[in-house]
């Protein structure tokens, strides 16, 4: 659950990036400005919107390292938990069979 969580903030964010970078796109090109203000305005806020994504995806990097250690510990915790279970269940069919009366009779 908590994964969908942070699945549906990544959209939200995304989308809201997407939206206010949308909006300030079409904000400029309609103000009455020279072009070459306006392709500077333009350039300036591509350069903070790229800065923000790369901050964005750098923070969703390290989140699924955490997530990926996460499961990769509690894969070794399971495997040796089968292994410790599976050895028990060896030694009581052990002590079973050398205790068992023998058919050759």
């Amino acid at each position: 659950m908590s994964q969908n969580n942070k699945n549906s903030a990544l959209e939200v964010a995304v989308s809201f990036l997407v939206g206010a970078a949308t909006g300030f796109l079409l904000g400029i090109l309609f103000a009455p400005a020279s072009g070459k203000e306006t392709r500077k305005k333009i350039k300036d806020e591509v350069e903070k919107t790229t800065e923000k994504a790369k901050e964005g995806l750098d923070k969703i990097a390290r989140e699924a390292e955490k997530g990926f250690k996460s499961v990769k510990e509690k894969t070794h915790e399971s495997v040796e938990a089968i292994r410790e279970f599976v050895d028990r269940k060896k030694e009581d069919l052990t002590k079973r069979h050398a205790g068992a009366p023998s058919d050759e009779s």
